[in-house]
């Protein structure tokens, strides 16, 4: 059996990050007043980090054997925590704001970094991290976009955006590309409610109420959403819906698909020319209703659970609007229930 020595390791080499005996290298990392040079060695660097390894291969020693990097773009405070990783591949976040774990992240990414990278990404969407991520919604959101690995923010994302009234502010490439999502978490008649939303806001002169809406407003807004339109699914909603959310804007629709939505609600058989997408995926999470009857529950040995309170608990567990009787018995352990 082989045995792992991995915390003498670490300390060790942290040490000698802060002793830095035999560095090559110099970053020089922030900018002046604020910024900091640090001493370290390129076979660490670049052993552990990508990115050192193809900029130590394009830059050259100098004429005491040292190779000179800056990073103005980088935080000292932020590096700090990406060097002692690199050494020491360890990382605390307790004492650190969620603003800098977040500039931290993309740092990592350019750094291309990817274990720390879906750490930090993990850490953020945690249950306690949650709010900071919807007050910055606008920033978080367009940043990640842009990353191709930030996809557990990104999911994230996804799955909250529109519990954020910044939303509105997202550019429209961003709003596209969630609302093309299949596994949206969302019914299609509120999706149109938040890309209508959306929309107004790009044209804040707009009446409140549709009904006073001129053609002209009708054609500002149906120029705004031109683009995000045709990712909307009609042909998912329901009657009710098509007749209470898109009737009040029917001006925004070409004659040809409102004619194929209502057509496709009339006969569903019948074939149209229009492209029908797929209903999204939206998760349900729902318990098995019991199927292993006892003869009845007056016997649990509680002092403090009745009969009464048993038959309640069990019909919450399997979910039924109205409580359980002697008639309708759950499985209920008794141990769950002994005092």
């Amino acid at each position: 059996m082989m045995a792992k020595f991995y915390d003498r390791l670490s300390n060790d080499l942290t040490q000698l990050l802060e002793n830095p005996i035999d560095y090559n290298v110099t970053i020089e990392v922030g900018e002046a007043p604020d910024n900091q040079i640090f001493e370290v060695h390129s076979y660490i660097l670049q052993s552990r980090c990508s990115y050192f390894k193809k900029k130590f291969n394009e830059t050259s020693f100098n004429e005491n054997n040292v190779k000179v990097l800056k990073m103005t773009n980088i935080s000292v405070k932020v590096f700090n925590v990406i060097i002692k990783y690199i050494y020491g591949g360890t990382i605390s976040l307790e004492n650190l704001e969620n603003s800098i774990i977040f500039d931290l992240l993309t740092s990592s990414h350019e750094l291309e970094l990817d274990e720390l990278v879906e750490h930090l990404q993990n850490h953020l969407v945690n249950t306690n991290n949650t709010s900071w991520l919807k007050l910055n919604f606008a920033q978080v959101y367009q940043t990640c976009y842009q990353a191709e690995n930030f996809d557990i923010i990104q999911k994230f994302c996804n799955n909250t955006i529109f519990e954020s009234e910044k939303f509105i502010s997202l550019p429209e490439d961003a709003l596209i590309s969630i609302i093309k999502l299949d596994d949206l978490q969302l019914d299609e008649d509120k999706i149109w409610d938040y890309v209508i939303q959306w929309g107004k806001s790009k044209n804040p002169t707009l009446p409140a109420n549709p009904d006073e809406w001129t053609s002209d407003n009708f054609i500002a807004l149906k120029t705004t959403l031109k683009n995000c339109l045709p990712h909307v699914r009609y042909f998912n909603m329901s009657s009710e819906k098509v007749l209470e959310k898109l009737w009040p804007y029917l001006q925004l629709f070409e004659p040809k698909l409102w004619l194929e939505i209502n057509t496709k609600l009339l006969t569903p058989e019948k074939q149209i020319s229009s492209t029908i997408l797929p209903p999204r995926k939206i998760l349900s999470a729902t318990l098995p209703t019991r199927t292993t009857p006892i003869p009845s529950i007056p016997s649990i040995p509680s002092n403090i659970i009745t009969n009464e309170h048993a038959l309640e608990l069990s019909s919450w567990i399997d979910r039924k609007e109205t409580t359980y009787t002697e008639n309708n018995p759950g499985k209920v352990q008794k141990s769950n229930f002994t005092s």
